[in-house]
């Protein structure tokens, strides 16, 4: 039995490994050349420490506590020389990756579909070969570079890989370098390479209820996130809150209704910031934030949108007197 270990290196880089059964992470890692921290193997040093985000695992009691202490332990603190794999895991790595002798991956792929959604939001899939071996977390994202240049625009997944084929949602910009290439030059089959995956911005081990704010095509990581969510299940309650500027801007509605027949606990809502919206929700996505969806606190949320929008939200959350548990946002601005 092999399980997949990510590891995400603190300047954002994610490369995962495989394990083998009652193999140590560490040496899965250096057997498939990423060079984690290391120095004893024995549980002795601590040079290894690391954080198991999500995932079961064993330590051992062959570690000693000056190396990880019980506390430690207790967190979620983990020896990579000492750990070994029970299922998938997720692990932060306090290391540079060039630093483990590892850095981002490259993929060559080619355009399988490109539409245009409204006048603000593009729809891209790629596909190929290399891409069958892509993994990344759910709300993570890859540099894709723009055809014909030597530019990289970076855009979050909108799905999970399947089949080497993986889509994402991208904001039509006037003039934007991407948007420019997509609606006036794209088609079927052409050429694309991206780098990757990147970002600290992804789907944790659900613990608790989920409160998911979207800012415009920001919508992009849950959308991948909500595919992994209807694989997986979920006990706890979900809320999405989808904001956009006029009522054009809203797309794949159409998806988040079929999210919400899949997943039993998941519920959505959108709004239009434009006064003059015919759509029945107007305002701002704080504006539709309800009491019940931030549980008192015990709540993990998760933003992405323009930075005036994370300010906006970071604001109304201190107004309201709460710490939710987490916090995990992801900052945009549109290249011209």
């Amino acid at each position: 039995m092999t399980h997949n270990i990510a590891l995400n290196f603190e300047d954002g880089v994610t490369r995962f490994i495989e394990t083998n059964l009652g193999e140590t992470v560490a040496d899965a890692a250096y057997r498939q050349g990423i060079n984690v921290p290391l120095d004893c193997r024995d549980g002795a040093c601590g040079a290894c420490k690391c954080f198991a985000e999500s995932g079961r695992y064993d330590l051992g009691e062959e570690y000693i506590e000056d190396a990880l202490s019980e506390s430690e332990a207790e967190q979620g603190y983990v020896l990579t020389c000492q750990m070994r794999a029970e299922s998938d895991c997720v692990i932060r790595v306090p290391a540079a990756s060039d630093i483990c002798k590892t850095q981002q991956a490259s993929y060559e792929a080619s355009i399988s579909n490109v539409r245009q959604l409204s006048e603000s939001t593009i729809a891209l899939s790629i596909k190929g070969e290399s891409l069958n071996q892509l993994a990344f977390l759910p709300g993570q994202y890859v540099n894709l570079q723009v055809p014909g240049s030597d530019q990289a625009r970076a855009y979050s997944f909108s799905s999970l890989q399947k089949d080497g084929e993986v889509s994402f949602l991208i904001r039509n910009v006037p003039g934007g370098l991407m948007s420019s290439f997509l609606t006036n030059l794209a088609k079927a089959g052409d050429s694309v390479n991206l780098a990757g995956p990147l970002g600290a911005f992804y789907l944790r081990e659900i613990k608790r209820p989920l409160l998911l704010l979207a800012g415009g095509t920001g919508l992009a990581p849950f959308t991948a996130m909500l595919e992994k969510i209807a694989e997986q299940g979920s006990e706890h309650p979900l809320h999405l809150i989808y904001g956009v500027t006029h009522d054009h801007d809203l797309v794949e509605m159409e998806k988040l209704e079929a999210f919400a027949a899949r997943i039993p606990n998941f519920t959505y809502s959108a709004c239009v910031a434009n006064p003059d919206s015919a759509y029945p929700q107007k305002g701002y996505v704080t504006q539709h934030i309800d009491p019940r969806h931030l549980n008192d606190g015990e709540v993990d949320i998760y933003l992405c949108g323009p930075p005036p929008m994370v300010e906006a939200v970071s604001g109304f959350i201190r107004e309201q007197g709460l710490e939710p548990a987490n916090f995990y946002y992801e900052k945009f601005a549109a290249s011209a």
